[in-house]
């Protein structure tokens, strides 16, 4: 029982450990960039040694991988969260509010995220795993767009739930840029509220 109590006590430190890692390199990547941050920064922002760096990870890439994974995973099950709420319909202005507070809020996931992207865009085995993510968000978009029962069928332009969860990927994606480059949240959400109404509706309906 000792040795079975010993054990999971080094499992409940290690998954400690590991996510304190976590929250330090994503706070450090979002001040200086990937490509500026080195394992040493990393441990002295979690207060942890090389040994436990390289005890949880094997590389900076594997670490990074890892948080992006992780956050990537979160921002996908809180937009399917948010256009959840409504029930079997959808009311598009509430849930483009929803899903715009989730995607928007946090500027520091974006400036890390813009990284993975261009970390991605040079390491092919890398841009798989980034066009997974976008594939299960757009799924999760797509999935609810496709279960809902409404009076107003989405904008034939964009043929299907598939088309229109595509859609919505890629004005968040324009969006965001600009968000990056002038750090006006507000605008943003002004904006990316505009565009997702317009996306799913006719623009005279709220009803999809």
């Amino acid at each position: 029982m000792a040795v079975e109590e010993k054990a999971r006590r080094v499992t409940k430190r290690r998954v400690r450990t590991r996510a304190n890692l976590l929250d330090a390199a994503f706070a450090v990547f979002a001040a200086k960039g990937f490509g500026r941050v080195s394992i040493e920064e990393v441990c002295e922002a979690a207060g942890y040694s090389r040994g436990a760096f390289y005890s949880n990870f094997e590389s900076l890439d594997e670490l990074f991988f890892a948080l992006y994974q992780q956050r990537a995973d979160l921002i996908a099950e809180q937009v399917a969260g948010a256009l959840a709420l409504d029930g079997p319909g959808l009311d598009v202005p509430a849930a483009v509010d929803r899903v715009t507070e989730v995607l928007l809020l946090d500027r520091d996931w974006l400036l890390v995220k813009t990284d993975f992207l261009v970390h991605a865009a040079r390491a092919p085995e890398v841009a798989r795993t980034l066009l997974e993510h976008r594939a299960r968000l757009r799924r999760a978009i797509a999935e609810r767009l496709a279960r809902t029962r409404g009076d107003v069928a989405l904008p034939a332009v964009l043929v299907d739930a598939e088309g229109a969860a595509h859609a919505v990927v890629a004005a968040y994606d324009g969006v965001t840029v600009q968000l990056l480059l002038d750090g006006d949240l507000e605008q943003a959400r002004a904006w990316l509220r505009q565009l997702l109404t317009a996306l799913l509706t006719d623009g005279s309906d709220t009803t999809v």
